[in-house]
């Protein structure tokens, strides 16, 4: 296999983006590829960004034909056209599919989307759609790349910091079956930023950070809000970076801030005696995104009319619209999204309103500093809550400057003046950041260069159910059993010391796990008797019927623990027979194919 490129893939809730570089001696250029896409029905246009909305034709609209692309036709499509097509025919566009992965409310493999779409328009599945924008970055690659089939590269896919085991499974197993390598990285996104500083600052940043230091990643894109910190130690006389903790998974970001504006035109409409229904609602919101970025740009304009058409056989004529100015979006995400706030004070928890169709379990607080409140006294100790040294911006939500300086104003009050995060300025392109990182640690891998210590994000727990008298209508404690630390580097693997416990098989069984980022001094085999629900949070369960083992007359196996962490950095749970060489392997994650089963046995030895 010939290996002459890395390549970094953003694929982002709203854009996604490939970024490369040219593996040798010498480091070469990160460049980004310019992705053919239909701009308008006919026309493709290649980009650098590729939105991450597909659009789903009927068969009369096409007249039977289909979506013209430089490496073959398609029954849909994806990117530009597709975002436009958002606004316009919103009940056949997907957006959002990165979102939904990490929703373990419903089945991601089931043909969902878009949401609560007519009967008579085609779905597909979260995993599906991410699916295809993956395929088209693939092909939009070998189309340029003919000579280096992106098997033979190595790529490197960034996912959300905050993403559970589960959601980055579903993530891989999208990019796998989208043609993307079986050695392929999954690297967390606020980490891809760092690594693009760094690429852009080359060794200037050992005389900008120092031992002590604490860095901020505050990274809020379309869909997600993820905090990261990253610690700056001694290592043989070297600085070495090291992720010390992760926010949790928080579905605020620039679609919460679309919402929002359609939920305040809505009501200006309402006031005008226009009612909107649920499918001009969903147009709103996606017109309310392009007027957004347009107001928000550097020289954008200082009014936007935002339009949405009308229902019924004359739909120019009855097309609905309404004008939004500069300082009124302003004040909306500004004091919606980044209020100010103390640093003692925790999101409100309060009932949802609005837009709730759309179906994803949006944050009900919206306020995305006290969110950054709640993390830097989570990830805290006795002296009270982090203070970072440093501050890095990073999603396209902050390529406002008002947003940037209004946290940074809150960040100033928290700590002082004289104590405020310093912001680290730099060749950081807020578009292309995380590809360009994720491409550069792809090179960092394979050639060397400077890399962020981390290990899992997160600690993993299996539920055990205590044994015990049954009381009608009360189900048994439940116990939680650490399998594994927040730390555990990749490639490593350890036995789960513990008492020997009960595993059934040869019927159908519930397999409950947990994660938690905050407690960080559990060891494999502690266990917890209670916990608050801001220290655990439940992922996915698992129902399986796990094959019998032959040796064993009784259903009920009694089993140790042993946990593995990829050199891929994916998790895996063995279930080791005490009394027999019988072994199950357990996934985080759904898997409803009968054909691939969610949980088999391993040969004995």
């Amino acid at each position: 296999m010939s290996t002459k490129y890395a390549i970094g893939i953003d694929l982002g809730t709203t854009n996604s983006v490939l970024a490369y570089t040219a593996l040798g001696d010498e480091p070469g250029p990160i460049r980004l590829l310019e992705i053919p896409q239909l701009v308008d029905r006919g026309t493709v246009e290649s980009r650098s960004v590729l939105p991450s909305f597909l659009y789903l034709a009927s068969v009369h609209e096409t007249g039977g034909g289909a979506f013209e692309l430089p490496w073959g036709s398609f029954p849909f499509a994806v990117g530009e056209l597709a975002r436009r097509q958002a606004a316009a025919v919103p009940h056949r566009t997907v957006g959002a599919a990165k979102s939904w992965l990490c929703h373990s409310r419903v089945d991601r493999h089931q043909p969902i989307l878009p949401w609560q779409a007519p009967d008579e328009v085609p779905k597909v599945s979260p995993v599906t759609a991410s699916r295809r924008y993956l395929e088209h970055l693939v092909a939009a690659w070998e189309h340029a790349f003919p000579d280096a089939p992106i098997q033979e590269q190595m790529v490197v896919l960034t996912v959300p910091a905050s993403f559970d085991a589960s959601a980055r499974e579903l993530t891989r197993e999208a990019a796998l079956a989208a043609g993307l390598p079986e050695q392929l990285v999954l690297l967390e996104e606020p980490q891809a930023a760092v690594y693009a500083w760094l690429a852009g600052m080359g060794d200037r940043w050992r005389r900008l950070l120092a031992v002590g230091h604490r860095l901020l990643v505050c990274d809020v894109g379309g869909g997600t809000t993820d905090l990261t910190l990253v610690g700056v130690s001694d290592e043989g006389g070297q600085l070495v970076l090291e992720r010390i903790a992760v926010g949790n998974h928080l579905l605020v970001g620039g679609d919460n801030m679309d919402l929002a504006l359609a939920h305040h035109l809505a009501g200006r409409l309402a006031e005008q005696g226009v009612q909107l229904d649920p499918w001009q609602s969903v147009a709103l919101w996606h017109a309310c995104r392009a007027a957004k970025e347009a107001l928000l740009a550097p020289d954008g304009p200082e009014k936007q009319p935002v339009s949405v058409l009308g229902r019924g056989s004359k739909l120019i004529a009855g097309t609905v619209s309404v004008e939004v100015d500069r300082r009124e979006v302003a004040s909306i995400l500004v004091d919606g999204f980044f209020p100010r706030c103390r640093l003692e004070d925790r999101p409100v928890r309060r009932a949802a309103s609005g837009f709730r169709q759309i179906g994803l379990p949006f944050e009900t607080d919206t306020a995305v500093t006290r969110h950054l409140a709640a993390f830097l006294q989570a990830h805290g100790d006795a002296q009270g809550p982090v203070r970072p040294t440093h501050l890095l911006f990073n999603g396209g939500v902050f390529k406002a400057q008002l947003l940037r300086t209004r946290l940074r104003e809150v960040m100033a009050e928290w700590f002082g003046s004289e104590a405020s995060p310093q912001v680290l300025e730099g060749p950081h392109d807020l578009d292309y950041a995380v590809a360009r990182g994720a491409a550069y640690y792809g090179r960092a891998k394979l050639c060397g260069g400077v890399r962020i210590r981390g290990g899992t994000a997160r600690a993993y727990y299996v539920g055990i159910e205590t044994a015990g008298p049954a009381i009608p209508g009360v189900p048994r404690p439940l116990h939680a059993l650490c399998v594994v630390p927040v730390g555990m580097e990749e490639g490593t693997e350890c036995d789960v010391p513990s008492e020997e416990i009960g595993l059934i098989v040869g019927q159908p069984a519930r397999f409950r796990f947990f994660s938690s980022p905050v407690r960080k001094t559990d060891k494999p085999g502690d266990v917890l008797t209670h916990w608050s629900e801001n220290e655990l949070v439940e992922t996915d369960s698992l129902e399986a019927e796990l094959p019998p083992d032959e040796t064993v007359e009784d259903d009920f196996v009694p089993v140790r623990f042993h946990t593995r962490v990829t050199e891929l950095g994916m998790l895996e749970l063995w279930c080791q027979g005490t009394r027999s060489n019988a072994r199950w392997k357990l996934e985080f994650s759904v898997r409803e194919d009968a054909e691939t089963p969610p949980a088999s046995p391993a040969p004995a030895g």
